[in-house]
């Protein structure tokens, strides 16, 4: 006679992904690309003013080319590194009136892909210093009377600072809603009694 045969499998839950999701927690980097990027366009940018007049005696190609630096820099930062690295984007939306709105997000949720503490630090320390360094480009060229560089480095300022408006702006106004959430939290909560009344 055929035995019956006896069934001794077990139910058991893989967790897929967890060793991903560990290796991404203890990695000091988790957007190098991004992180590299960051600091690329912006040191770039002030090696290449420093050191043009080594490499080229043509004004108008240091001109253009620590230009695109700058330009490649403010685009980089505004709209991918300030995202992956600290959660925060800005931008200006204009609406069907004509009228110019300006838009700070912070990210609010964390994710398993967000960002570490040192891409967080290379991010702010990048974001302020650089506008520093240009600067004091500034009053190096206008005591220097170096005057036909004043344009580029006034360029310089003002996209580096437009960048550092913004996400200052992101950052404060991200705390502003969670304070603002949790006071009208504890508004309701502590609602006087006298607006109660026995019926």
């Amino acid at each position: 006679p055929r035995q019956a045969l006896v069934d001794d499998t077990e139910d058991v839950s893989l967790d897929f992904g967890s060793e991903e999701e560990l290796a991404l927690r203890k990695a000091r980097f988790r957007h190098p690309l991004a992180t590299f990027f960051h600091l690329f366009f912006r040191v770039s940018a002030i090696v290449t003013y420093l050191f043009c007049d080594w490499f080229s005696n043509s004004f108008v190609a240091c001109f253009v080319t620590i230009l695109l630096l700058l330009s490649f820099d403010f685009w980089s930062v505004k709209n991918v590194t300030g995202r992956l690295l600290v959660g925060l984007r800005w931008w200006n939306q204009i609406d069907e009136d004509g009228k110019s709105h300006w838009v700070f997000e912070a990210k609010r949720v964390p994710t398993i892909a967000a960002s570490t503490e040192a891409e967080a630090r290379i991010f702010w320390l990048g974001l302020i210093i650089c506008p520093v360094i240009w600067t004091l480009f500034f009053f190096s060229t206008l005591f220097s009377l170096k005057l036909k560089w004043l344009a580029l480095v006034i360029a310089g300022i003002s996209l580096q600072t437009a960048n550092l408006y913004g996400y200052i702006h992101c950052k404060l106004g991200g705390q502003k809603t969670l304070s603002r959430a949790a006071s009208r939290l504890f508004a309701t909560a502590d609602v006087p009694k006298s607006k109660y009344r026995a019926v």
